[in-house]
This record gives structure tokens, sequence and C-alpha cells, in this order.
């Protein structure tokens, strides 16, 4: 037995002794190619699936890699299910390359392995769009190339596109020196040129398709808009809301040159098609029926695009997987702070947006000053003695629902409120009921899905402009808003176990400031709620932060 920090099992967990000296340096190891699971206080447990493993080849870990990992950190050998698993799921990618051949209409995927070929071969489904040729090769029809690609995944096998994106109609531009707004000088930072340029790689067959990860607040936006320069091409940008668009808009404004007129908005309240178009998903999955077509989902099918940008990827709407599997040829790149999906779709994701390109660690990025220092803190609150026989006999989704509205959580708002005179605050929940009670204690303006626009848009400005301290938000306010001064964050509700929306919530507070960032999360005590919020603070316990953990009105 070696005195490391993980133990691996069987079943392909790994167990991490989070009091071992050498518990981060592992920690960061594990997180490129695994997933995490669970984070009580003792041992936090990871899981090594296929899509953990296939992002991380792409990032250029090998499978030796990997696996003299394993067994670096491993207290007891490795044992030879998991190092079999590993072997085979990870040195899947790259057996199968789609490729271009003389044909103008077909594409080729090159298989390398026999065994792989007669498993393609005996599937029913990609009998209908795959036909053998040469060795264990097969040939497609251009246009099935993303249906070929999802098919594939589905069965375990992901394709290595190695088919040259086109070029869309060139539009020009370029990133400013000075800043439009401000007049401050205007640049890119190291690792925002380095995500740029791991998506792009030479710009032959492979590149310029996939993720980018990036913590909350150290600057996705730019990115995007340094690729947009690079490629100069027409450009769609996907993303969750109407201010989101306007602050793509804004940014794009303030921080790029491009021709008059050449920016677009489209969204319900304008339908505008501009070589820039920025727009929400919501109107892309817009019907007027439950059974019709989807009027504007051709802006993104026939709009001419080099290229696509799917901001908060991990919320992609599955009706926009379909179209996108149609848009292979397309330079895109999704956005996002985390690749976690409610929904289990991750491989969908990898598939028809693309691999992982590039992932930097968030506290790499707050260790250098590019994201805020945040401290996370769980506050226990005992349930009012009159609730407690509601709570004990309502079904589980009404005893979440109690729990989540406790009245008491209230008074700690107040007292976080008034203990904290200096700092800009977001408070965040999910009922729409206890929002308004909370905003009439506090006399704070309130940001909702009914909020108009134009009023949500006010606000946020004098949020910025120091006007306002204190906002009450709902869940309108998870994704893509600039905040820059909120410094705390109090979260009274949230969407069950959702991990991506924690990491979004307290990405609303970690651009970079003077101060450090407080993040509180209100929790009923000895309720289904703690168990919810435990699963929601798995990504951040990924990430390297930690929850202190205390009980209101308690020594």
């Amino acid at each position: 037995m070696k005195d490391t920090p993980l133990i691996v099992q069987s079943d392909r967990t790994l167990l991490l002794d989070v009091h071992h000296p050498q518990a981060e340096a592992c920690r960061k190891d594990l997180v490129r190619f695994s997933s995490l699971v669970k984070s009580p206080e003792h041992v936090h447990t990871y899981r090594l699936d296929e899509i953990s493993l296939w992002n991380a080849v792409s990032l250029g870990c090998s499978v030796d890699w990997i696996l003299s990992t394993l067994d670096e950190w491993s207290r007891y050998p490795v044992p030879e299910t998991v190092t079999f698993f590993v072997s085979d799921m990870a040195g899947r990618f790259g057996k199968i390359v789609m490729e271009e051949t003389d044909d103008p209409l077909h594409y080729r995927l090159s298989v390398k392995m026999d065994r792989i070929a007669k498993e393609i071969a005996a599937s029913k489904s990609l009998a209908k769009i795959l036909s053998p040729c040469d060795g264990a090769n097969f040939l497609l029809e251009k246009y099935q190339r993303g249906e070929a690609k999802l098919l594939l995944v589905k069965l375990g096998y992901p394709v290595d596109d190695r088919i040259r994106l086109t070029d869309g109609f060139p539009v020009p531009m370029r990133l400013r020196d000075v800043c439009l707004r401000t007049g401050k000088p205007f640049s890119i930072r190291d690792y925002q040129k380095e995500a740029t340029d791991a998506l792009l790689g030479d710009g032959q067959g492979g590149s310029g398709f996939g993720i980018i990860v990036l913590p909350c607040g150290s600057g996705k936006t730019i990115v995007g808009m340094e690729i947009m320069a690079r490629l100069s091409t027409r450009t769609l940008v996907l993303t969750t809301n109407v201010a989101a668009v306007h602050q793509w808009i804004d940014e794009i404004k303030d921080k790029m040159e491009v021709p008059d007129n050449a920016i677009g908005e489209y969204t319900g309240e304008k339908k505008e098609t501009r070589p820039i178009t920025v727009c929400t998903y919501q109107v892309l999955t817009y019907r007027p029926d439950k059974e019709g077509p989807y009027p504007h989902m051709e802006l993104l099918t026939k709009g001419g695009w080099g290229l696509v940008i799917y901001d908060e990827v991990h919320m992609l709407p599955a009706p926009v997987f379909k179209v996108t599997a149609e848009l292979q040829a397309v330079h895109r790149v999704g956005l996002t702070a985390t690749l976690v999906r409610e929904d289990g779709r991750e491989d969908e994701v990898f598939s028809l947006v693309g691999p992982k390109r590039y992932d930097r660690p968030w506290g790499e990025l707050q260790a250098k000053g590019y994201i805020a220092e945040a401290f996370c803190h769980e506050i226990r609150i005992d349930l009012p003695e009159e609730l407690e026989v509601p709570y004990a006999i309502a079904e589980k989704r009404q005893k979440y629902r109690i729990a989540s509205e406790n009245p008491r959580k209230i008074d700690v708002v107040k007292n976080l409120v008034t203990d904290n005179p200096d700092d800009f605050i977001l408070i965040i929940g999910q009922y729409l009921e206890q929002l308004e009670a909370i905003q009439k204690a506090l006399g704070a303006p309130i940001i909702t899905g009914s909020t108009p626009t134009k009023e949500r848009e006010a606000l946020y400005k004098e949020f910025k402009e120091g006007k306002k301290r204190v906002l009450v938000v709902s869940k309108v306010a998870n994704f893509a808003i600039d905040l820059p001064d909120a410094s705390m964050a109090i979260q009274v509700s949230g969407t069950f176990g959702s991990r991506s929306e924690e990491a979004q919530r307290l990405g609303r507070i970690l651009r970079p400031k003077e101060r450090s960032s407080r993040f509180y999360t209100l929790v009923t005590r000895f309720s289904c709620e703690e168990e919810f919020s435990a699963n929601r603070q798995k990504f951040l316990s990924e990430q390297g932060y930690r929850y202190d953990i205390s009980v209101w009105g308690k020594a």
C-alpha cells in the first residue's frame, strides 16, 4: 500500500481523501479525465465516464498518461476492469475518422478496427445512411454528416471529424486597441488567446469547432469576439435571453471595429438579420403550436453563416440539436463555464458542437487575479414550528417548496444586507412569491421573467452605476448577465439539484474587484433541501471551492 490520496475502485469510482497532503495535486489531475460525483466532508468521489475520457483525449491526454496517472496516485493497484475501460473508451477517440473523398457528394468514414466496423455494419439505424466501401470503411452522403456522428456517439464511438470547414462570406472586422465607451486600452488575455488558438488550430481538417470551458467572469465573450475577428465571416451568436443579446451587441460595438449597420438583433422584439446577428435560443425554438414547425429555425440553417457561437452551450435547447446536425460544415464554438447538462445530453453536444478544446481551472485564474476570490457559505435555518407538520405530510415536490420558501430566510437576508453595507448584493431565488416577500421586506427592486426588457436593463444599469446596491432577481439572472461590481450573492432557493445553476449563480460575483466576493446559500435544516443543496455544490467542489456551514441562531 502506498501513502497516496486516491483509491480506484472496480466500479470506476475514484475516492479522493481530501485530508491527504497531496490531495490538491491529485485533484488537478483527476478533473482532466473524470467527473465529480459527490463531495462530502472527508472523501470526494469521482467517476470515469466516456465523455470525460473523450474530452481528455481531445485535449491531448494520452491513454498511457491517464493510466499512469491513476497508477501514480492510487493507494492500491488499479483494478484491471478500470484499466480495460480506460484503454477501451479513451482509445476509441481517433478510431473512426471522417474524411473527404474525391466524390463531391460523399464523405468517408475510415474505421481503424475490424471489430468496430462489424459493429457499425450491424447497426440498423447506421445501415440506412452508411454504405460499405473499401476494407472496413464506409461512405455517407455529405448532408448526413451530423446524423452519422450523432448515431455513432450513441453507439459508443466518437467520430474524429477531419473534414475542413467551409469559409463563410467575408465580413471585415477586428478587435479595437481602445474601448469605444471608456477610451481605455483593450487587449485580450493570454488564456483568451490560447483558447482561440486551441479552437481554430491550423485551419485544416479537424479544427474550427468545439467547446471552450472558462469560469464565469473570465471573459468568454471576448474569446468569442477574438474568434470572430480571426475568421472575419458572417457570424450568428445564440444566447440565453434578450438582456444577454443586448450585452453581446454592446460588447461587440465597444471592442470591435465592424462595418456600419453590420450588427443585428433577432429577438421577440426585433427581427434583424445582419452580417453579425445575435439571437436568443427562445426565438429559434418558438412555434405557434406544439406539433407545428419552428418558423425562425431557418435563421440558423439558411443564414449563410461562416461561424455560429453557442453561448452557454450547456443550455442548448433540444430542438436546436437536430438543426445543429445540419451545420457541420460551419465553424462553431460553444462557450460555457460547465459541461454539465441536467438532461444528460453531453454526448450530443460533444458530437455536434465538438469536443472540449480548452479548459482553464477556476482556481488558477483566481490566483492570477482574472476572476475574484470567492468564499462560499451555507447557512442552515430551522423550519418554523407551524410548518413542521405540513412539511412532514407533504409529497416530495411540495416538501422541497416548503423548505425552499422557509419564511425565516427573510430575516437572514435582512441581517446579511444590513451587516454588509459596502457590498453590492444580488438576492437570487426560484419562487416568485418568496422573492416578492423579500422585495417588500427590503424595499429593493425586483427582476423576474415578467419584468419588461427596458425596465430590466435600466435596473441593471443603476446597479452597475452604484445607484442601487441590492437587486432581487429570479432565475432570469442565472445566465450571461454582466454585473461587474456585484460582490455578494444570497441564494434563497434553487432549481432542485442543478449543478450548472450553482456555477452560474456564483459566476454573477466573480468579476475581478478590489474586495473578495461571498456566496451565501440559505438552506432549511433537516429537510430535503439539504440533499439538493449538496448536489448543486458538486461542480464548485470540483473547481476547488469549499463551503463552510453554519446554523442560524447557533453560536
